[in-house]
Protein backbone atom coordinates (compact mmCIF):
# COMPACT_ATOMS: atom_id res chain seq x y z
CA UNK A 1 0.00 0.00 0.00
CA UNK A 2 1.30 3.44 -0.97
CA UNK A 3 -0.22 6.75 0.04
CA UNK A 4 0.61 9.82 -2.00
CA UNK A 5 0.19 13.47 -1.05
CA UNK A 6 0.81 16.24 -3.56
CA UNK A 7 1.71 19.81 -2.71
CA UNK A 8 3.06 22.93 -4.37
CA UNK A 9 0.16 23.89 -6.59
CA UNK A 10 -1.18 27.41 -6.76
CA UNK A 11 -1.78 30.45 -8.92
CA UNK A 12 1.02 31.70 -11.14
CA UNK A 13 1.28 34.09 -14.05
CA UNK A 14 2.07 32.87 -17.54
CA UNK A 15 5.82 32.44 -17.94
CA UNK A 16 6.30 31.64 -14.28
CA UNK A 17 7.41 28.47 -12.55
CA UNK A 18 6.11 26.07 -9.94
CA UNK A 19 7.55 22.97 -8.33
CA UNK A 20 5.14 20.24 -7.36
CA UNK A 21 6.05 17.66 -4.76
CA UNK A 22 4.55 14.28 -4.05
CA UNK A 23 5.38 12.62 -0.75
CA UNK A 24 4.91 8.88 -0.52
CA UNK A 25 4.43 6.65 2.49
CA UNK A 26 6.09 3.30 2.87
CA UNK A 27 9.61 1.96 2.95
CA UNK A 28 9.75 0.64 -0.61
CA UNK A 29 9.47 3.93 -2.47
CA UNK A 30 12.46 3.22 -4.68
CA UNK A 31 10.76 0.10 -6.05
CA UNK A 32 7.95 2.20 -7.52
CA UNK A 33 7.94 4.11 -10.76
CA UNK A 34 6.23 7.47 -10.34
CA UNK A 35 4.14 9.46 -12.76
CA UNK A 36 2.53 12.86 -13.00
CA UNK A 37 -0.76 13.36 -14.78
CA UNK A 38 -3.06 16.32 -15.13
CA UNK A 39 -6.71 16.90 -15.82
CA UNK A 40 -7.99 20.23 -17.04
CA UNK A 41 -11.65 21.33 -16.94
CA UNK A 42 -13.69 19.18 -19.30
CA UNK A 43 -10.62 17.24 -20.41
CA UNK A 44 -9.39 13.70 -20.02
CA UNK A 45 -6.53 12.87 -17.71
CA UNK A 46 -3.28 13.55 -19.57
CA UNK A 47 0.17 12.06 -19.09
CA UNK A 48 2.78 14.64 -18.08
CA UNK A 49 5.91 12.78 -16.97
CA UNK A 50 7.16 9.58 -15.38
CA UNK A 51 10.35 8.38 -13.73
CA UNK A 52 11.70 4.93 -12.96
CA UNK A 53 12.29 3.73 -9.43
CA UNK A 54 16.00 4.45 -9.57
CA UNK A 55 15.48 7.77 -11.29
CA UNK A 56 17.61 6.65 -14.18
CA UNK A 57 14.86 6.83 -16.78
CA UNK A 58 12.42 9.64 -17.40
CA UNK A 59 9.54 10.03 -19.82
CA UNK A 60 7.63 13.12 -20.87
CA UNK A 61 4.40 13.90 -22.60
CA UNK A 62 4.52 16.27 -25.54
CA UNK A 63 3.13 19.14 -23.50
CA UNK A 64 5.91 18.81 -20.93
CA UNK A 65 8.96 18.34 -23.12
CA UNK A 66 11.47 21.14 -22.77
CA UNK A 67 9.56 22.89 -19.97
CA UNK A 68 8.97 20.38 -17.17
CA UNK A 69 11.45 18.19 -15.32
CA UNK A 70 10.59 15.18 -13.19
CA UNK A 71 12.97 14.05 -10.48
CA UNK A 72 12.91 12.03 -7.27
CA UNK A 73 14.69 11.82 -3.96
CA UNK A 74 14.38 8.26 -2.71
CA UNK A 75 15.87 9.18 0.65
CA UNK A 76 12.94 11.57 1.17
CA UNK A 77 10.29 9.37 -0.50
CA UNK A 78 9.42 12.31 -2.72
CA UNK A 79 8.98 12.92 -6.42
CA UNK A 80 9.06 16.40 -7.92
CA UNK A 81 7.77 18.11 -11.02
CA UNK A 82 9.56 21.34 -11.86
CA UNK A 83 7.41 23.34 -14.24
CA UNK A 84 8.87 26.31 -16.10
CA UNK A 85 7.52 28.67 -18.75
CA UNK A 86 3.99 27.92 -17.65
CA UNK A 87 1.11 28.64 -20.01
CA UNK A 88 -2.60 29.15 -19.34
CA UNK A 89 -3.25 25.78 -20.99
CA UNK A 90 -1.23 24.14 -18.21
CA UNK A 91 -4.08 24.95 -15.84
CA UNK A 92 -5.28 21.64 -14.39
CA UNK A 93 -5.38 19.45 -11.35
CA UNK A 94 -2.06 17.63 -11.20
CA UNK A 95 -1.93 14.11 -9.81
CA UNK A 96 1.00 11.93 -8.90
CA UNK A 97 0.77 8.17 -9.22
CA UNK A 98 2.81 5.11 -8.33
CA UNK A 99 3.17 1.67 -9.84
CA UNK A 100 5.79 -1.05 -10.24
CA UNK A 101 6.31 -0.01 -13.88
CA UNK A 102 6.31 3.42 -15.49
CA UNK A 103 3.32 3.97 -17.76
CA UNK A 104 2.38 6.79 -20.07
CA UNK A 105 -1.27 5.86 -19.62
CA UNK A 106 -3.21 6.18 -16.34
CA UNK A 107 -2.73 2.51 -15.35
CA UNK A 108 -1.06 3.26 -12.04
CA UNK A 109 -2.22 1.43 -8.94
CA UNK A 110 -1.90 4.32 -6.52
CA UNK A 111 -2.96 7.95 -6.87
CA UNK A 112 -2.75 11.12 -4.86
CA UNK A 113 -5.64 13.49 -4.31
CA UNK A 114 -4.33 16.10 -6.73
CA UNK A 115 -3.13 19.68 -6.48
CA UNK A 116 -4.58 22.59 -8.46
CA UNK A 117 -2.34 24.60 -10.75
CA UNK A 118 -3.80 27.75 -12.26
CA UNK A 119 -1.87 29.81 -14.77
CA UNK A 120 -3.20 33.28 -15.49
CA UNK A 121 -2.61 35.09 -18.75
Amino acid sequence: QVQLVESGGGLVQAGGSLRLSCAASGRTFSSFAMGWFRQGPGKEREFVAAISGSGGSTYYGDSAKGRFTISRDNAKNTVYLQMNSLKPEDTAVYYCAADRVAHVSPLYDYWGQGTQVTVSS
